[in-house]
């Protein structure tokens, strides 16, 4: 009977663990984009924020965390957030602009278009990476599509009118330097 009751909470605890590592595959596979554009939108380079989403996951497995979140996107890109954050003086100031063109469309009609596009966008990264710090996160952060003003808010720890006034200023910042750009690029 001893043997019988042993061999019963071993197989207990077993049926425990692997219900709580499917839950756990099931939040990697729900939420592992949402952490990778956030670690993205910090980092600029695709196999940084791999490494960030990477790291995000097996801490949250490590350390028992995920079990305990009240507000998943919140806990999450709080910190994708801190750890991409943590990971920029490692970058030494490189940056990589060569993604954005291979995740465009392969329907674009035009080879020519396509690298107008990608030199619009780089430019407009290489841009947005020379705002002041204070100005580049939130905006960073609200070019992830399901970031609202309230969620960058939150994750930066400062109220959601300052994250509304940082974009605005950020915006207008960012629209005066590339119009300088594109004025002295085609001004002849």
């Amino acid at each position: 009977m001893k043997r019988h009751n042993e061999w019963r909470r071993r197989w207990r605890l077993r049926q425990a663990d692997e219900l709580r590592e499917e839950r756990f595959r099931d939040l990697v596979h729900r939420q592992s984009r949402f952490v990778f554009r956030i670690a993205y939108a910090v980092l600029r380079n695709v196999q940084d924020a791999e490494d960030v989403a990477q790291e995000v996951f097996l801490k949250l497995f490590r350390s028992g965390a995920w079990e305990e979140m009240r507000d998943e996107r919140a806990f999450l890109a709080r910190t994708a957030w801190r750890l991409a954050v943590d990971k920029l003086p490692e970058r030494n100031g490189r940056f990589s602009g060569e993604d954005e063109a291979g995740e465009q469309a392969s329907d674009r009609p035009d080879p020519e278009q396509m690298a107008v596009h990608g030199d619009a966008v780089t430019l407009v990264h290489k841009l947005m990476d020379a705002l002041p710090e204070e100005l580049r996160q939130p905006l960073a952060l609200s070019a992830v599509d399901e970031m609202s003003s309230k969620e960058i808010a939150g994750m930066l720890g400062i109220p959601e009118g300052t994250v509304r006034t940082r974009l605005m200023r950020g915006r207008e910042l960012l629209r005066e330097k590339l119009t300088a750009v594109l004025d002295g690029r085609y001004a002849k």
